[in-house]
């Protein structure tokens, strides 16, 4: 019985057994000698007719609240689908196997600490920089991002409909993509360059003095601004060689489609790696999810609003670590994991956790090969400005995530510094306890864009 049709049969029901006790009060007022002389009789009467409507009432009521609790998970709208080109889904499955790739680099040099990357904002600010990349250096950076044998044009009207696609497929799902440019006083830069940005990433193009002491936190402002302050800053400072930054940010705040109940919230161990059991906030929740299980791990699907956007968490079993997880990821393993989700009646245990990431990413887009575009001596990117001798100084990476009852908060931002050589260098129900580290990430459903992924060590 659905939530209306209840709330109407309690209505009828309790307007009815008034009327009964009303009609019964006004019969013994009438006749106040029989009253008298069978006081207990009717207190007994009119006792029993109170008692009957005090149970029918909480049987409806019972039937309402029943019926709230089952259609949470039931009979949700079939969530939307982007309509992608064949290039749109090769690039996002490109992504995709760059993001693994990428976050297995990061999770193995940070073993110890909470960790958390946005393979789409490393993506995206690389592919606004790789517009400008020219010979070797063009041919390492789309190795390195895995993008085949994609075209230029391709690729850049791939990640524009990407773009305008996630950004109006769920209405209870804030996500904002935001790309900019900011080069030096002066320097001059390429039409072309700054016009493949603006039309395909929408990116705000910006000259500004660096040199000027307020140089820094303008751009940070702009970042502060695009993560709606979870991410203040990304710039330290702007070195003298520095001339460019190519910057994206992401911001996303998703309700959960199923809220966890603050009341079920209860404190509990979370035993760490390294032998260690902390107190953590265990949010708690019984319910029809997208489960699956192998021998390496658990693993459930947390829908956002209208089931659009999920949180794809891997807990490992016992004896194993999320270590293990990390060796096997790649694009087939992965999506063998996503497509043997299946609606089981699961427990679920997850505890609220909050935390910010940082790291300079320069070693692990080398080991992922394209270390030319670090290179002073050798770099091109005379797409950007063929006059000066440019290069890849810095990529800042940066993110946040904050993880409770009602949803998902988080923001990401990565800056590209390009610097210049000219000035010299400087079972039936499952049970899903995430009481021990594990991995999650943040994907859109019907592409399988990963926009986050991370390992929570510590909540």
């Amino acid at each position: 019985m659905d939530k209306k049709s209840a709330t109407s049969i309690f209505l009828l029901s309790f307007k009815y057994e008034m009327k009964i006790i009303g009609q019964r009060l006004r019969y013994n007022k009438t006749n106040a000698t029989i009253l008298n002389r069978n006081t207990s009789y009717n207190k007994k009467f009119l006792f029993t007719d109170m008692k009957r409507t005090i149970i029918i009432t909480g049987i409806i009521l019972g039937m309402i609240v029943s019926g709230q609790s089952c259609d949470r998970f039931k009979d949700n709208p079939e969530p939307k689908k982007m309509n992608l080109t064949k290039k749109s889904l090769e690039l996002i499955e490109s992504d995709n196997n760059f993001g693994l790739e990428f976050f297995q680099k990061v999770s193995t040099a940070n073993t110890t600490e909470n960790i958390m990357v946005s393979p789409l904002s490393v993506a995206l600010a690389l592919g606004m920089t790789y517009n400008g990349a020219e010979g070797t250096t063009r041919d390492a950076m789309k190795e390195t991002l895995k993008l085949g044998s994609m075209t230029d044009e391709e690729i850049n009207a791939s990640y524009k409909s990407i773009i305008d696609q996630l950004l109006k497929l769920d209405p209870k799902v804030i996500l904002n993509i935001a790309n900019s440019i900011w080069y030096k006083l002066d320097f001059q830069v390429q039409n072309e360059f700054i016009q493949l940005n603006k039309d395909y990433y929408y990116a705000e193009v910006n000259e500004l003095d660096f040199l000027a002491p307020d140089a820094k936190d303008i751009i940070n402002e702009w970042v502060n601004e695009k993560t709606k302050g979870l991410i203040p800053a990304i710039i330290d400072n702007i070195p003298p060689e520095a001339v460019m930054y190519l910057i994206n940010a992401i911001y996303f705040k998703g309700v959960w489609m199923y809220e966890f109940d603050p009341d079920d919230t209860r404190e509990q161990d979370f035993y760490s790696e390294n032998g260690m059991t902390q107190k953590a906030d265990m949010m708690q929740m019984e319910g029809d999810l997208p489960y699956m299980s192998n021998d390496l791990f658990d693993a459930i699907s947390l829908p956002y609003g209208d089931g659009q956007f999920n949180m794809f968490i891997m807990l490992p079993k016992t004896n194993k670590t999320t270590g293990d997880i990390v060796t096997e990821l790649n694009n087939d393993n992965w999506n063998t994991w996503i497509n043997s989700l299946v609606i089981q009646k699961v427990v679920v245990k997850l505890p609220k956790f909050k935390f910010e990431f940082f790291r300079l990413i320069n070693d692990d887009l080398t080991d992922m090969g394209m270390g030319i575009a670090f290179d002073p001596d050798n770099a091109d990117f005379s797409g950007i400005n063929p006059d000066n001798e440019l290069y890849i100084s810095r990529v800042l990476h940066k993110t946040f995530i904050e993880v409770n009852e009602e949803g998902t908060e988080a923001a990401a931002v990565t800056a590209v510094e390009i610097g210049t050589t000219s000035v010299g260098p400087e079972p039936n129900i499952r049970y899903f306890t995430a009481d021990h580290p594990f991995l999650f990430a943040i994907r859109e459903n019907s592409s399988g864009t990963i926009l986050f992924m991370g390992r929570v060590n510590q909540p």
